[in-house]
């Protein structure tokens, strides 16, 4: 998914900007919670990327390291295999300071799913109001431009399912990527995560189309 443009700024002013209430009023401020939280994850993809950069590239180099010192321990090369355990210490405590620190951007990309779920509840819980004001089929005018309240529960519907798969893809990555020896199975990983193959561009459209309808972005 590509970035997220930030040239709007979500704020109380702005949300008290277009008088509107009830129903409308949420669905707007819940459209501007997206976006910021979207962009907060998008923010935490590059820094886990880094991480997961670095994590790789230590890993390989002990792996060839360790394929060195097999050759040294055959032609009983002492100058070699002396500094050998200091440089795996040193890489040791390398490679877990950097798998610390994915691990704590995979811990706060649970806390912004976790929101985008509460998100999902409140369109929920506007969605079942709706119906009970207005019956099955809702209101006969749009709250916005076009779009009915159960468009708003589809679209932000697309949105969750999207991180949330991606979600459990960066924490199978974080399981994995530091007991991965093969350079290939590295790269896949590291693909995987820097071009988020469960938010692809249908899920930005999605975003657009919430943000243009509610009035965050102008037609």
């Amino acid at each position: 998914m590509e970035g997220v443009s930030d040239d709007i700024t979500v704020t109380s002013a702005n949300r008290k900007s277009i008088a509107v209430t009830g129903s409308a009023r949420k669905i707007r401020d819940n459209a501007a919670d997206w976006h910021n939280l979207i962009l907060r994850w998008e923010k935490l993809n590059d820094e886990g990327f880094t991480a997961a950069g670095n994590i790789i590239n230590i890993r390989l180099t002990r792996s060839q390291s360790d394929q060195l010192l097999l050759v040294d321990e055959f032609s009983s090369s002492s100058s070699s295999s002396s500094t050998a355990p200091s440089q795996q210490a040193g890489g040791a405590e390398e490679l877990q300071d950097e798998c610390s620190k994915l691990k704590d951007v995979v811990d706060k990309m649970v806390a912004v799913v976790t929101k985008m779920e509460r998100l999902m509840t409140s369109q929920r819980g506007i969605q079942e109001l709706e119906e009970f004001q207005f019956g099955p089929e809702g209101r006969k005018f749009p709250l916005f431009h076009t779009w009915n309240t159960k468009q708003f529960d589809d679209s932000c519907r697309v949105l969750l399912d999207g991180f949330r798969q991606e979600l459990k893809l960066k924490q199978t990555i974080l399981q994995e990527v530091a007991h991965t020896a093969t350079s290939d199975l590295c790269m896949v990983y590291l693909s995987c995560w820097l071009h988020l193959p469960y938010t692809p561009p249908q899920t930005r459209l999605n975003l657009e189309a919430l943000l243009l309808e509610t009035g965050h972005r102008l037609l």
